[in-house]
């Protein structure tokens, strides 16, 4: 692949007491696009997504890595967060906050310190929720809210960011095959205005319809490639033991399972 990056790393291991979790990754992101991070459980994809971003906590850590062109290390904190959002894993909020109020906590790297919400953050928090269909409960508290309702105002407060890089790890988690199918959507609509996406997925159909995949095994990145490409595909299949195949469906790539028989059990 070539052409800007959004995110360069190179040398990336981690390492967690006597564990050592990742192994020497070079991995070139490309700005503009959607990549996809998949692998078996306990490969090390959450990990990687946050090492690259800085975010990587209680583990020792040696990485080069570079951030829409410019080392990681020479931008201040306050533009870093502003020009990368994140979206993690069971990420909690002060529960009686109302949804706006947590929303606009995204804004914070656009403020000056101590200063009030401006106009353009009103504008990106209403859009933000308008996006993932939680405008309705601005003034609601997230206490209130189910799992999958509580995942939408946490994109849409990653969203509000208005970040040139957002980085997401099982973002579709609690939601629903509508919601699922409304975050590609916001994810394509991204990408189409010159944004960066990069998301760890278990759902490894939905990954399929991103641009690029990135496929992890044992702390070691195992192929990086085009989804539409056959040897993405067959990289796949291989990671996953041969126990799924993808597959040309109605005009897009998924996977399915591949169902072994079993020899009958005789008494």
């Amino acid at each position: 692949m070539t052409g800007n990056w959004a995110i360069r790393a190179k040398g990336v291991s981690v390492s967690v007491g006597d564990a050592e979790i990742l192994r020497d990754i070079d991995l070139n992101i490309p700005a503009g696009r959607w990549t996809s991070i998949v692998g078996p459980n306990g490969a090390g994809k959450s990990t990687l997504l946050k090492a690259i971003s800085g975010l990587l906590k209680h583990a020792k850590v040696r990485a080069d890595i570079e951030l829409l062109g410019e080392p990681f290390a020479s931008i201040p904190a306050r533009e870093r967060a502003r020009r990368m959002a994140w979206l993690g894993q069971n990420e909690t909020a002060m529960e009686e906050l109302q949804v706006q109020d947590i929303v606009m906590l995204g804004r914070l790297p656009h403020q000056a310190w101590l200063a009030p919400p401006g106009q353009a953050d009103f504008v990106a928090v209403e859009q933000a929720l308008r996006a993932t269909q939680a405008w309705q409960w601005r003034t609601r508290p997230l206490s209130q809210l189910s799992g999958g309702e509580r995942q939408r105002v946490l994109l849409a407060r990653a969203l509000a960011v208005q970040a040139q890089v957002l980085l997401m790890d099982e973002p579709l988690a609690n939601l629903d095959p509508p919601h699922q199918t409304d975050w590609m959507h916001i994810v394509r609509d991204l990408v189409d205005a010159g944004g960066t996406v990069i998301s760890v997925l278990h759902e490894v159909s939905i990954a399929l319809q991103a641009d690029d995949m990135v496929i992890i095994e044992q702390g070691r990145v195992l192929h990086h490639g085009a989804c539409s490409d056959a040897n993405t595909h067959a990289a796949l299949e291989h990671v996953f033991e041969n126990r799924i195949r993808v597959q040309h469906v109605d005009g897009v790539w998924v996977a399915l399972p591949h169902w072994r028989s079993r020899s009958p059990v005789h008494a």
